[in-house]
């Protein structure tokens, strides 16, 4: 490994200007600095980090906790973070939940030892109002961005989000406007405050269309395929009278319009279905999905600017990005024929 003294030796300098060169101060010559970095070059000299961040106090590392980096809705968002981390000079150190909360607090845990600047945070929903954890990462001062609704235990930082409310909203007055009364709604996890949110803007807007909310024809479906498909098969086994099915999630409504295709039914001819996400297989799904196109990338940049003000000591407020109807194949006008 080259230290600074053979470098130092080499070029007939001290250590000091050896360093200062490296670090681009100003008071040794451009001429001088030119040389020394290309001789640390040729000699093969590779920096020492943590010496570097001993003296800076900061890190350069950015944690991002994500449920699991092969949910669909992620790598469009982890691309965009760790792009622009890139750009301002921060490594971006990535932890998995798998949606379990003790495994979320062991990931912020080795975070906090390795001095991260500043913390990304999809949450990992529950019905408690308290998470020690998040209260541990106040009382250190870390910068935290939750990415996703807030809950009690995490409202004490700044959050980034899709306007789910709106964008629900926007998907039931879609499937109004083609007609449709009776519309079935998929829900996810109840725990979360986003499927909490995505069901209102379904309640909400049937209410001030004037069309009864019939809990009858709302079901629990997670987030999963697996899920999508097992409300589905309790839809058609319950032969309710819904002509449409609104998923809270892509994955969600591709299972239950697998199960669907898979008896013998007609997407939209027999069911509209929509989804909210816009993963890459809502679009080449056998019917491409009538679905919420979430801004992911968008995301990223937004979560990206509040941290960096966060880091420079400003206060950021929470922020909801708008997210556009993206309408497909899936859905069309009520059948007017009986199902048998």
């Amino acid at each position: 490994m080259v230290r600074l003294k053979e470098i130092a030796e080499a070029a007939g300098v001290s250590m000091m200007t050896v360093s200062k060169a490296l670090r681009d101060k100003p008071d040794v010559s451009a001429a001088t600095r030119e040389r020394i970095r290309s001789l640390a070059q040729q000699m093969g000299y590779v920096p020492n980090i943590s010496a570097q961040h001993l003296r800076s106090g900061s890190s350069r590392l950015l944690g991002l906790v994500l449920s699991a980096a092969t949910n669909p809705i992620n790598p469009r968002l982890l691309m965009s973070l760790e792009d622009q981390a890139h750009e301002l000079g921060f490594e971006l150190v990535i932890g998995q939940t798998m949606n379990r909360a003790e495994r979320e607090e062991a990931v912020l845990k080795r975070f906090i030892r390795r001095q991260v600047d500043g913390i990304f945070i999809s949450p990992v929903y529950r019905m408690d109002q308290r998470a020690p954890i998040y209260e541990e990462l106040q009382r250190r001062g870390i910068p935290v961005v939750i990415l996703g609704n807030r809950a009690l235990f995490c409202d004490q930082f700044p959050s980034v989000e899709t306007d789910g409310l709106t964008a629900s909203a926007d998907v039931t007055r879609h499937l109004i406007q083609l007609g449709h009364r009776r519309i079935a709604f998929f829900a996810g996890p109840l725990v979360s405050p986003t499927a909490q949110e995505r069901m209102e803007g379904y309640r909400r807007t049937l209410r001030e269309q004037g069309i009864p909310i019939d809990d009858g024809l709302i079901f629990s479906a997670g987030s999963t395929i697996e899920e999508g498909a097992a409300a589905a098969v309790q839809f058609l086994s319950e032969r309710t009278d819904a002509t449409a099915i609104q998923c809270s999630h892509d994955l969600v409504a591709i299972g239950a319009a697998d199960v669907l295709l898979n008896q013998g039914l007609r997407i939209p001819q027999d069911f509209s279905i929509t989804g909210f996400g816009n993963v890459l297989a809502a679009e080449y799904f056998r019917v491409p999905l009538t679905t919420i196109r979430q801004p992911k990338a968008r995301l990223g940049a937004v979560a990206m600017e509040a941290m960096t003000r966060l880091l420079r000591g400003e206060s950021v407020t929470p922020q909801k990005l708008p997210a556009p109807l993206e309408v497909r194949a899936s859905s069309g006008p009520p059948r007017t024929h009986s199902l048998g």
